[in-house]
């Protein structure tokens, strides 16, 4: 018998984070106090049980690309094949049409081929790619210097920098090579990003934010998650994605850090290139996909 409801207990939310562990081992997922922080009336938080048992979760919500609402229905590796997964979907569909958007995007592992039949089935088609990238630590050399006139700040030294940054975010967000622009709101923005204030970056000029680098929390102590990295238009190709990246890393390794991961877009060649001089290597690629609503279930 299968069994899905919202999860509202602290122990629905543990069953939910160890689902989520187990399908994505290398993703960061939320606590239980991150999960009451940012409720938020358009997040649906489901689990699904089989014969009394945790067997898949699944979360649902406004997409960060305009239009659409996101869904992830998770399922353990052993109770695949036996309907948890379309009770999910089905769930977090009908969700997503309460919304008033016209599609549905989800994440698939892009070498998981029973998971991207599954969206198949379900009417989802890829739109685009997502690439993990990782840097493991080690004795990190000097970050190189900025041109003169060039300022570099932590978040943890000046705060307000963060939300000032956020102009130059909405720019970052919307040369990401995805198929349609993304949105982060102002809220979601200071609430999540930078979240290792210390290893987080600002290069200012003539007191103006030119580039910005943000470092936030893993799940695992050992691992931190790059954020978003911006240069403004025109300080481009003059070094300061580098050199802040630089000043990221070697702060990373100094406070016991083993690993940095962060994810890009198939088509941010230039962003990929500047992680790969970093050492950065690719590790997994995640599917974009997407399907109208109502889903066809």
């Amino acid at each position: 018998m299968i069994v899905v409801r919202e999860a509202e207990s602290d122990a629905d939310l543990e069953a939910w984070i160890r689902v989520r562990r187990t399908v994505a081992p290398n993703e960061s997922a939320w606590t239980v106090a991150q999960f009451r922080e940012r409720a938020r009336p358009e997040r649906l938080v489901l689990v699904a049980e089989l014969d009394g048992s945790i067997a898949g979760a699944g979360l649902g919500d406004r997409s960060d690309t305009a239009g659409r609402a996101f869904v992830a229905p998770r399922v353990l590796p052993e109770a695949r094949r036996r309907g948890v997964g379309t009770a999910l979907l089905r769930e977090l569909g009908v969700h997503a049409l309460s919304l008033g958007v016209g599609e549905s995007v989800a994440h698939v592992d892009g070498h998981d081929e029973g998971s991207i039949a599954f969206a198949r089935h379900f009417g989802f088609g890829e739109v685009d790619r997502q690439v993990e990238q990782v840097r493991l630590l080690g004795d990190e050399p000097e970050p190189p210097p900025l041109p003169d006139g060039v300022e570099v700040v932590t978040i943890a030294q000046r705060p307000e920098l963060l939300a000032e940054a956020y102009k130059l975010a909405l720019q970052g967000f919307a040369d990401m090579a995805t198929d349609r622009p993304a949105t982060v709101s102002r809220e979601d923005w200071l609430g999540e990003e930078a979240t290792l204030a210390e290893g987080s970056f600002v290069a200012l000029a003539d007191g103006q934010i030119v580039a910005y680098c943000g470092l936030c929390v893993h799940d695992n102590p050992s691992v931190a998650e790059d954020g978003l990295t911006v240069v403004r238009r025109d300080w481009s190709r003059r070094g300061p994605a580098t050199a802040l990246k630089r000043r990221e890393l070697a702060w990373a390794a100094a406070h016991g850090l083993h690993e940095v991961v962060t994810w890009t877009q198939d088509g941010n060649e230039g962003m990929r290139r500047v992680n790969q001089s970093l050492g950065y290597v690719t590790r997994d690629v995640s599917l974009t996909v997407v399907a109208p609503l109502p889903l066809r279930i």
